[in-house]
């Protein structure tokens, strides 16, 4: 079994701006990609789980969300990094109704788990928002790191 490392997107890996889905609009946070590497040496799998509300509100489309992700994903990679999986919840409550995926809900955490036989006592999850830490603690993620304040550059051994 594998340990993960499970980030959110927006408010972690990029500065947090409503809705971002355009390249021109993104922005790496301080120290996103020395944490990465840090964990990659450590033997975790680096997954995003990120709630894309805008989808439903029609603020953006999928195909709009996947060219993002693509060129996001691109840039960990010319860093060296590799980005195992990017999942994300095109729903939200007042346009779509409930669903299994939306944080604080694990789905997304629990398909990545089971996609790839994950041991989530030994994972690690970074959020800004305490739906994201509610997220890991309701799939057995064994430790949630709420980051607040774009201090990431700070966060464990890193930076």
């Amino acid at each position: 079994m594998s340990k993960a490392l499970f980030l959110d997107r927006d408010g972690i890996i990029n500065i947090e701006k409503n809705y971002v889905y355009r390249v021109e609009d993104f922005e790496f946070t301080q120290g996103i990609f020395e944490v990465c590497r840090y964990y990659k040496k450590q033997g975790y799998l680096i997954f995003v789980i990120t709630n894309q509300a805008g989808i439903a509100r029609g603020y953006y489309t999928e195909a709009d969300f996947a060219t993002l992700t693509v060129w996001m994903v691109n840039q960990f990679k010319e860093r060296g990094i590799e980005i195992t999986k990017v999942y994300h919840c095109p729903h939200h409550p007042d346009f779509t109704g409930e669903c299994a995926c939306r944080k604080p809900n694990p789905g997304m955490i629990l398909q990545a788990q089971k996609e790839f036989n994950l041991n989530l006592p030994q994972s690690i999850l970074i959020g800004d928002k305490q739906s994201d830490i509610d997220a890991g603690k309701n799939a057995g993620v064994g430790e949630n790191i709420l980051v607040k304040d774009h201090q990431l550059a700070n966060l464990l051994h890193c930076g």
